[in-house]
């Protein structure tokens, strides 16, 4: 501290550096926020249509499996047995490193995974908002 400054502006100046050191903190703590947020955002974005296009795949193939069976029930015998043989082999669950995958499963993952990039969006406006 200048011994030639007043007291006044020594003090002042003591909290103005306090406050810039604390906006510094503040800044960095919501630009790690945002970071987090928008991340988390980007990764339901990719992933949420994946899971929901492949669940309702998978869930309307055994209706079409059945509906071409109805279709080819008057048509060569063979063609009727190779159908019922794809249709049974559609299975109705997964069990994949422990993990238990079904077709509607995988649609509520989706729904969720879209859910939650609306929020990551939400945070990551706010938190941009407060920087």
């Amino acid at each position: 501290m200048d011994p030639r400054m007043p007291l006044s502006s020594q003090s002042s100046a003591a909290s103005r550096s306090g406050a810039s050191g604390f906006a510094l903190v503040r800044t960095a703590i919501w630009s790690v926020c945002y970071f987090a947020f928008y991340f988390v955002q980007q990764i339901a974005e990719l992933f949420a249509p994946l899971l929901l296009i492949a669940g309702v795949a998978w869930a309307a193939l055994p209706a079409l499996v059945g509906a071409l069976s109805k279709s080819a029930a008057s048509a060569d015998p063979q063609a009727r047995d190779a159908i019922a043989n794809v249709a049974s082999a559609i299975p109705h669950h997964l069990v994949i490193a422990g993990h238990d995958f079904t077709a509607s499963g995988l649609i509520w993952d989706g729904i969720m995974l879209m859910a939650l990039a609306a929020a990551g969006a939400t945070l990551a406006t706010l938190a941009g908002r407060s920087m």
